[in-house]
């Protein structure tokens, strides 16, 4: 059978549920990606700071890292569909309180860090039970490629967001991101309430610290697992070059909005080119292996982007790493889906969102300080170098990270779990 080069979309033409959570989150990721952009750029506004920047992923990283495991139990044990149209309402009421701000006036650091921080507490419960919705909706044929589509929606995001940001800014405003996010919000809520129940499979008892416990213990217990959630964050952490974007437009660049706007969307192009053709993903057997090669790229591309000079070759850099970073993501997503039973899948994927939504903050928070107090392209570079490193360094200590294999499944389709 020959390989698909391009993304699979048999789980969007096929199950309509799926489907419609899908169009849903993407559009309403795409208004919280303006948000985010909008965050960044008004407080560098306001303090002309990278570190100040960088702050920003502590108030993210923090509640997401306390919450995130508790978060998962609770996706394990109550009916995950009820649980993200609570905490997408809430998430929603946030980004109407940023918009209330800017329209406001208001030019307070420490308000825009509590609203980041609440914003990120929502979604470190909200994350967590809107991934584990995916391997209820879809059938275990299907499900590496709806892996692979969830990145492509964040891959679109990614572009369509930042890139929308910068050319709302420059014409009508930054308070204007705020807004659309909010009105966003409508399409996500859609999305998740024509969904079927999704009550438990079995009872793990009440939600709390002993099921968190229990969790980690289950993670601790496979070290596929552990190697996995190693790598992304030695990338993350290490490399993570985003909160010295603006710093280093103004440097390098003029500071102009329009331009942050490209460096913010390159990753994401990037990261689009390599959902869309991210067909063989599904037939790699050994994706521990993969995605440490996908982290050396990744390390690579921010050394790239640290030491460049001009425009295209610092787009070109970025774009890279998104394509790289992409590929790690998809790997890792489905990786954990597969190997994860369902009474541990809340859980596991949970610890998955505190590394991948935790480990970014904390790496934006180190560019930051390290840019500060040296360059933004020391930071950037040395990050990168430090995740090469790293990556080889797991493949060493965590071998069975590399010799795990998985047979690709790909039968005929059956119905889907969570109905459609």
């Amino acid at each position: 059978m020959p390989v698909r080069l391009l993304a699979d979309t048999r789980p969007l033409r096929e199950l309509p549920a799926y489907r419609r959570l899908w169009i849903g989150s993407t559009i309403s990721s795409a208004g919280g990606a303006m948000t985010a952009f909008a965050v960044a750029l008004q407080v560098f506004r306001i303090t002309h700071s990278p570190a100040a920047v960088g702050a920003i992923g502590l108030f993210l990283a923090v509640p997401t890292i306390v919450v995130g495991l508790v978060g998962g139990t609770v996706a394990d044990a109550v009916d995950r569909r009820r649980l993200v149209l609570v905490t997408s309402s809430g998430l929603a009421t946030v980004s109407v309180l940023f918009a209330v701000q800017a329209f406001a006036g208001a030019q307070q650091v420490w308000l825009l860090y509590v609203l980041v921080g609440l914003e990120s507490l929502l979604a470190s419960v909200d994350g967590p039970a809107r991934r584990a919705l995916t391997p209820r909706i879809v059938t275990a044929e299907r499900l590496p490629a709806a892996m692979a589509l969830n990145q492509l929606s964040f891959q679109v995001v990614m572009v369509v967001g930042p890139a929308l940001a910068g050319l709302v800014v420059a014409t009508a405003g930054l308070r204007w991101c705020y807004a659309i996010d909010a009105v966003s919000f409508a399409a996500a809520l859609y999305g998740v309430a024509r969904l079927p129940a999704l009550p438990p499979l079995e009872d793990i008892g009440r939600p709390g610290l002993a099921a968190v416990v229990e969790g980690i213990r289950y993670i601790g217990h496979n070290q596929v697992l552990v190697g996995a959630f190693l790598a992304d964050l030695v990338a993350m952490v290490l490399a993570m070059p985003f909160a010295l974007l603006p710093a280093v437009n103004a440097d390098r660049f003029g500071g102009h909005a329009a331009t942050l706007g490209l460096l913010a969307a390159a990753p994401g192009v990037g990261g689009l080119v390599g959902s869309t053709l991210s067909g063989p993903l599904g037939h790699v057997a050994r994706r521990g292996r993969a995605m440490l090669v996908a982290v050396a790229v990744w390390g690579a591309a921010v050394t790239v982007f640290g030491l460049a000079g001009g425009l295209a070759v610092t787009l070109a850099a970025l774009a890279v790493a998104g394509a790289a970073d992409t590929t790690s993501v998809v790997l890792r997503a489905t990786l954990v889906q597969q190997i994860t039973p369902d009474r541990y899948r809340g859980r596991v994927t949970a610890a998955d969102y505190v590394v991948g939504a935790g480990g970014p903050q904390l790496g934006n928070l180190r560019a930051g300080v390290v840019g500060s107090l040296t360059s933004p392209a020391f930071s950037a570079t040395v990050g990168g170098i430090a995740a090469m490193l790293g990556a080889g360094v797991i493949a060493l200590a965590v071998p069975a990270l590399a010799r795990h294999r998985i047979e690709p499944a790909d039968g005929p389709i059956t119905e889907p779990p969570g109905g459609a």
